[in-house]
């Protein structure tokens, strides 16, 4: 009924946090010159990661919840709000499913970063073919 909302609560959450993220990485560079070959993936770009997916889970079940009636375009907009018993089920799976798929996608995208680090940090093939001859 409103399990979308949990996704989009932490999807405001986390683009707050990516637009701090952002501020320091550009007003901040690193003053240490000595790494300059390491390349690394900025935080603030896998943020930008996470938001992209957790807007997209959101709007995509808005648009389910629409699609079945659970959402309208009048006061209280969700169904479920018009009748007490509804408004506690809703709440029920706002708590249960909502939160389950919120962390399902915090954990794919934590998943994804590691994976994402662990291919950069991967030395090039070419340039250890070239050091070895």
């Amino acid at each position: 009924m409103a399990c979308f909302l949990v996704s989009a609560a932490e999807a405001v959450v986390v683009t707050a946090v990516e637009k701090s993220a952002e501020k320091k990485e550009t007003t901040n560079p690193k003053a240490d010159k000595s790494n300059r070959a390491e390349v690394k993936i900025p935080l603030s770009r896998k943020l930008k990661w996470l938001t992209y997916m957790l807007w997209g889970g959101a709007v995509l079940l808005a648009f389910e919840h629409v699609w079945h009636g659970e959402v309208v375009p009048w006061f209280p907009f969700l169904t479920a709000m018009s009748n007490p018993a509804d408004a506690a089920e809703m709440f029920h799976e706002m708590a249960t499913v909502g939160i389950c798929m919120a962390v399902l996608i915090t954990v794919v995208w934590f998943v994804m970063c590691k994976a994402a680090d662990a291919i950069v940090k991967r030395p090039d093939k070419d340039i250890a073919q070239t050091n070895i001859a």
